[in-house]
């Protein structure tokens, strides 16, 4: 076991991490490989670490290449200038469109494009326009238009 302090062990660790992440999804196990390499360096320029030594560099080389992956994800994270893009019904709010269905008990019909949805709101004959005012998954709540 003369090998586990050696930096071809801390090389061949930061492969296998490298390795890993590649297999499996996230971005963690870069970081951490990352971590290892730095190791292999610095056990190139002072071979004479011992083993516990090693592993107290490693932790807080990991924890800081962590800390770094971290503070850049968050600095990547794109703002999306279209934030309703995969909630259709949220994007549905405000429109005025006229009922297929008349308002009966509180429910009717109106088409969009080419689909019906159930709408929420106080009674209105056939053909009376509405406003969708929110959107609860395939229910839009409207109110009457004037």
């Amino acid at each position: 076991m003369e090998w586990i302090g050696t930096a071809w062990f801390w090389a061949g660790l930061a492969l296998a991490l490298f390795a890993a992440e590649a297999l499996l999804p996230g971005a963690f196990l870069l970081w951490l490989g990352f971590a290892a390499a730095a190791l292999a360096l610095i056990l190139v320029l002072l071979p004479d670490l011992g083993l516990v030594t090693q592993c107290i560099v490693f932790a807080l080389l990991a924890l800081a290449s962590a800390g770094l992956g971290w503070k850049l994800r968050g600095q990547r994270v794109e703002r999306n200038d279209s934030p309703l893009l995969n909630r259709r019904s949220a994007q549905l709010v405000g429109r005025t469109l006229p009922l297929v269905q008349p308002i009966i008990n509180g429910r009717g019909q109106v088409r969009i494009d080419d689909a019906y949805w159930v709408v929420e709101g106080p009674d209105l004959p056939l053909g009376a326009n509405v406003r969708v005012i929110a959107a609860d998954t395939m229910l839009l709540r409207v109110v009457p238009v004037d």
